[in-house]
């Protein structure tokens, strides 16, 4: 191989490497972690930065020490020191093996104290409280139900900035994937269990939200918008949702849950058609997440006809 295949061998090795990293920020600024918009993703952030800077102590050596010996001592050089006879090193040993040592008991200090801090189910701030928002996955869209407040919203959540806020979540169907990235990581919902995420947002804005697990064919457009408000903002919000939202009885919600996108529930539940697909409803009745869990729960199997993820769903019954 000449000189000037192997510099363009090279060549093509650093413009794929450097159009990898410049390709891996084209994504929406505020749909990940690494452009967190709250404390819970910062954290999440700084721990993948410590953990990726702990872990290129053992690989950068690899990825530079590999070239320079196959350039040092490739068949041409006769510069380099040919030592058929040698065996052994104690400094090289001690490095060998005791880096990498180091390294995973550093990690393993990380990873558990990581796992303490940022689990999801650890209110952000105990002394405060959580303002509270329930979850109910469906196929193919999510409904957001404010217990305190007797409001349900579909395709969008609002919730106070600088406010933490505590997500109840079930699923009414299979189970899901519930995210909203520049917030917080992911966290599972299924049916019959409860699960919990804590969020904060810094500043309002928009945030996007969506679900990460394949749920079917509308599992695309099961996303919404998370939405960090001024206390103004988000009492006018409030105000709307209650003007305009339709009463979520069992008729209304036999009909959300059904399998559809978020705009043919728009045309199924006959209320405006709202960009986004976004829905409002009130008078929500008490204990409405608990009543949808515990259809799960009672130790005998539920009809098919009575799983609102079945083809065979049919109105009838309590939801």
């Amino acid at each position: 191989m000449t000189r000037n295949n192997i510099s363009q061998r090279i060549s093509y090795i650093l413009i794929v490497t450097v159009s990898f990293f410049l390709l891996s920020g084209c994504v929406q600024g505020e749909a990940s972690f690494m452009s967190p918009q709250g404390p819970v993703a910062a954290a999440q952030k700084a721990h993948l930065i410590r953990v990726t800077a702990i872990t290129m102590i053992a690989v950068l050596p690899v990825l530079i020490l590999v070239p320079w010996f196959l350039w040092r001592y490739r068949y041409k050089n006769t510069n380099a020191r040919y030592t058929p006879d040698w065996e052994f090193s104690g400094p090289l040993d001690v490095v060998m093996w005791g880096v990498p040592i180091l390294i995973i008991v550093v990690l393993s200090v990380q990873l558990w104290s990581a796992t303490k801090a940022l689990d999801p189910y650890r209110p952000i701030d105990p002394a405060e409280g959580d303002f509270r928002v329930q979850v109910i996955g469906l196929d193919w869209k999510w409904l957001f139900i404010y217990p305190d407040l007797g409001i349900a919203t579909v395709g969008e959540v609002a919730f106070p900035v600088g406010e933490p806020v505590g997500f109840e979540m079930t699923s009414d169907t299979v189970m899901q994937s519930f995210a909203i990235g520049a917030l917080a990581g992911q966290i599972y919902v299924m049916p019959g269990m409860s699960t919990t995420l804590h969020v904060e947002a810094d500043q309002p804005g928009t945030f996007e939200g969506e679900n990460m697990q394949f749920s079917g064919v509308g599992f695309a457009d099961q996303k919404f918008q998370a939405m960090a408000m001024t206390p103004a903002e988000f009492d006018a919000w409030v105000a709307q949702v209650r003007a305009d939202g339709v009463a979520l009885d069992a008729d209304s919600y036999r009909a959300l849950a059904a399998p559809s996108t978020k705009a043919q529930a728009q045309t199924a539940l006959a209320v405006p058609a709202r960009p986004g697909g976004v829905i409002y409803f009130n008078n929500i009745p008490a204990d409405f997440l608990a009543t949808v869990r515990d259809r799960y729960t009672s130790g005998k199997p539920v009809d098919a006809t009575q799983q609102p993820g079945s083809p065979t769903y049919q109105k009838g019954g309590t939801p």
